[in-house]
């Protein structure tokens, strides 16, 4: 009996401290200290011995126990360590390489103009105003002396809901708000936002676009004001060196009324050069502009014997263009990555 257990002791010596395995180690447990095991079996083996040898002999095996299962916590504890440190070196991450780039939004360019507009004319002392995209017939039309039969209130160029409102053709409604809530002038404001229009898409057209109107109302004020303002508006916001120029036009809500062109930026207002933009003429209109109506002042119950003023409305896409050399108007409204990427 002790040669059997100091062969079983030996051979758990050996066995555990050559493990290299969770699952190997587990069946040497099973094989030692199972219910058939090999420490089980000598136990039983027991009954067989004289008396007197039986307490010596079953601390021995007790002792061959304890030795096996101590030995196999530590190798299992061993062999964890061990598979945790070779998972963490398969799974480490190499903090020098380059991380995974991130695309990074930016301001959409029709944004970023607006902005600087906006800072533009706050700089020179006017307000944002603000106004409903979808209009009262009366503050897109009426206020504005547009007649009930002007060509612009056709269904071929103006949106109507069935509640006969309509999508605002410009945001002049806005300045008639702003001058019904004001006791007097003076008025300095800027509008801007979406408006639409029953118009097929092309180079310079769409059926929707943004637009900055203006209105400023005071005493004394005239056309030499308004021109003095737009060219200097025109100056800082695309370039020191543009051209303008001011053409005699009609608008129902400003008399006199002016257009204001730019010269071209795709043929460089070279006139008779082929030029989808500014249809051959090198020029390109930018904005409409003049003297706020005697009729529009005196339905906003402002006197127009005291008061004049003078009122503008652009299209910021347009000025979009002019400012990045855009030759179709319909790529801000596409959201090409590729193309937006380049802002």
């Amino acid at each position: 009996m002790q040669d059997l257990i100091n062969k079983l002791s030996a051979d758990i010596k050996e066995q555990i401290s050559n493990v290299q395995t969770l699952s190997n180690l587990e069946a040497l447990r099973i094989k030692f200290l199972g219910k058939k095991g090999e420490v089980t079996e000598l136990l039983k083996c027991l009954g067989k011995l004289p008396k007197e040898e039986r307490p010596a002999a079953g601390q021995l095996i007790n002792e061959v126990r304890s030795l096996a299962e101590n030995l196999i916590e530590k190798a299992k504890a061993d062999l964890g360590k061990k598979q945790m440190a070779e998972a963490l070196k398969q799974e480490s991450i190499d903090v020098t390489l380059p991380g995974r780039r991130r695309t990074v939004g930016n301001l959409h360019p029709l944004t970023t103009v607006l902005n600087e507009i906006k800072d533009l004319f706050i700089g020179m002392g006017f307000t944002i105003a603000d106004g409903p995209e979808v209009e009262e017939d009366y503050y897109n039309f009426e206020a504005l002396n547009i007649p009930a039969n002007h060509p612009v209130r056709d269904v071929q160029d103006t949106f109507y809901t069935s509640q006969g409102h309509v999508l605002r053709t410009q945001t002049s409604g806005v300045q008639v708000r702003v001058m019904e809530n004001i006791e007097n002038p003076p008025v300095r404001i800027i509008a801007p936002g979406k408006t639409y229009r029953s118009d097929d898409w092309d180079a310079t057209h769409g059926p929707v676009f943004h637009q900055i109107e203006g209105l400023v109302v005071d005493e004394d004020i005239t056309m030499a004001d308004l021109k003095g303002m737009l060219t200097l508006f025109a100056q800082k916001i695309l370039g020191e060196d543009i051209k303008v120029r001011f053409r005699p036009s009609f608008f129902p809500f400003t008399e006199p009324s002016a257009e204001m062109d730019v010269q071209c930026y795709i043929c460089g207002g070279r006139s008779g050069k082929p030029c989808a933009v500014c249809k051959d003429t090198g020029w390109v209109e930018l904005l409409g502009c003049g003297m706020v109506h005697p009729k529009v002042l005196e339905r906003c119950d402002i006197d127009p014997n005291r008061y004049t003023g003078y009122a503008f409305g652009m299209g910021i896409d347009r000025i979009v263009m002019q400012r990045y050399s855009i030759n179709d108007m319909r790529l801000l409204f596409e959201n090409d990555v590729q193309f937006l990427n380049q802002f």
